[in-house]
């Protein structure tokens, strides 16, 4: 089962350290050798992102900071997993490295592994 994962916490105001940045990338290193790790990504600030909306079909375009914003999505990352508990476990191990935050777990839809499903009941 593959299985996306949103990590969001408080907006940082300054790039990661030489020392977080080697932990993290021993971390995805160990992820994709293993074949747990997919892909993974992390995002810029808010300051030079925008975001658009559609509202009862009015199109909106907000340009960043969202200060507003208590926490924003800071990453992501597509995960292979067996299970949802495996995913939580692989999420904490995440967390124990990237620092405080929260990730959403979210399994990802695919119709060959529906399709399987739906022929053998």
């Amino acid at each position: 089962m593959k299985f996306l994962s949103i990590y969001k916490h408080a907006e940082r105001t300054g790039p990661p350290s030489q020392e977080e940045i080697n932990k993290m990338g021993k971390l995805v290193e160990e992820g994709m050798k293993a074949g747990w790790l997919l892909a993974t990504e992390g995002c810029l600030p808010t300051a030079l992102g925008a975001r658009v909306r559609n509202s009862s079909g009015k199109l909106t375009v907000t340009d960043g900071p969202f200060t507003e914003a208590k926490e924003v999505v800071g990453g992501f990352a597509i995960l292979r997993a067996n299970s949802k508990e495996e995913v939580i476990q692989l999420t904490k191990d995440f967390l124990k490295v990237a620092g405080d935050g929260e990730c959403e777990i979210r399994q990802i839809f695919e119709a060959d592994t529906c399709l399987q499903k739906a022929t053998t009941v």
